[in-house]
């Protein structure tokens, strides 16, 4: 096994600092290893340009690089933006069981939306405790700035939805 692929086993397992039930590579954040001129190098892309939790992130990734007698330069990306359409299933799955509901899916870029969903079509969002879509935003912002506060309206609980970006 090169080092290359010694860093993506590695760097698997690194949990996202404000949602430990999913890795950074699970949630689209950790986006490319690669090996320059004999120099690891780890892209990262932050879930929102002003993300609080990259510094730690970056410290994490460096962390379980060095105990495994690996390094690399991390490197921060913001093109392409990062999009919870990068988010996998099985992440999807993680957020549920933790109490998140994951996000919808967003159309891609090159669709042209020429409308936003009014009161008569408005999406859903279901809850992660009980699975009914009878469920209210009582917050547009919750833990973190990328997830809203939800109630849900059948079994009273409350719980973060991710939102889609």
């Amino acid at each position: 096994m090169n080092r290359t692929q010694r860093a993506w086993r590695v760097l698997e397992a690194v949990p996202d600092p404000e949602i430990p039930v999913v890795s950074i590579r699970e949630l689209g954040i950790l986006r490319e290893i690669n090996e320059l001129d004999g120099e690891l190098e780890v892209v990262i892309t932050p879930t929102y340009s002003g993300c609080p939790a990259m510094g730690q992130i970056e410290d994490d990734v460096r962390a379980a690089l060095a105990a495994n007698d690996l390094s690399a330069k991390i490197v921060t990306r913001l093109a392409p933006a990062w999009t919870t359409d990068w988010i996998d299933e099985a992440a999807r799955q993680k957020l549920r069981d933790f109490g998140i509901s994951p996000p919808h899916t967003v159309p891609p870029a090159n669709v042209v939306r020429f409308a936003r969903p009014t009161a008569s079509a408005p999406v859903s969002v279901p809850c992660p405790h009980c699975g009914s879509t009878d469920t209210t935003e009582t917050s547009h912002f919750s833990s973190t700035a990328c997830k809203a506060l939800y109630k849900c309206l059948h079994c009273l609980e409350p719980f973060d939805y991710f939102k889609p970006y």
